[in-house]
């Protein structure tokens, strides 16, 4: 594992394997400083050709309002690692998530947010490991969807319950499939959020929203 320091004590990068991990910490002009971290996942390799991370601007927008944000990118994993199995491939990236923010430092549990085939990872990591909400962006509509094309092997789906506030945010047709077809669609728990532009003003806005529910 390699650490590069990026600038003066407000942000620093990892790069494991092809994973980046990058923690953007509030600038001492935020009015505040929030002690539960905001972790923010994408998968660009899975992601491959879409627009599924999440905007790296909004970790900017979010640390300015005193939030100490955790980037995660996973990429493939290394040599000694690689997968023929789907379920080893989302316990080893969700381990590498635990990993990581370990090494960040904060004592408190996260809120995670989780774009595309990153939703696979956040909702393995917070089947075994505490959390304080988790919002999901365009998350597939099942994991049987993304074999054989995605996954190497059948996953299967998730049989968590949501004891903690869970968002999903998607645009209009794509939340018209998810409430038909998707467990957390279909669920009267978890809040269901529409925005049209998923990279823009309004879902920045909307993401300020939720965490102002959640008093964070």
């Amino acid at each position: 594992m390699s650490r590069s320091l990026l600038s003066a004590s407000s942000l620093f990068a990892v790069v494991r394997h092809s994973s980046t991990f990058t923690v953007r910490n509030p600038p001492k002009h935020a009015p505040r400083e929030v002690p539960t971290p905001l972790v923010l996942c994408s998968a660009s390799h899975w992601d491959l050709g879409t627009q599924n991370n999440i905007p790296q601007p909004f970790a900017s927008m979010l640390a300015e309002k005193g939030h100490t944000c955790i980037e995660v990118d996973f990429g493939l994993p290394g040599e000694s690692e690689k997968c023929s199995n789907s379920q080893n491939l989302v316990d080893r990236l969700s381990e590498e998530l635990k990993i990581n923010l370990r090494l960040s430092g904060s004592p408190f549990p996260p809120v995670i947010f989780a774009r595309g085939f990153a939703s696979l990872i956040a909702q393995t990591y917070i089947s075994s490991h505490p959390a304080q909400g988790l919002f999901l962006i365009s998350p597939p509509l099942s994991n049987a969807s993304l074999f054989p094309n995605v996954l190497p092997t059948p996953l299967g789906e998730f049989d968590y319950e949501p004891k903690f506030p869970v968002a999903v945010m998607a645009r209009p047709a794509d939340m018209d499939l998810l409430r038909r077809y998707s467990r957390l669609g279909q669920n009267d728990l978890v809040d269901l959020i529409q925005c049209d532009n998923l990279e823009g003003r309004d879902a920045f806005m909307r993401i300020e929203q939720w965490l102002d529910e959640l008093g964070i």
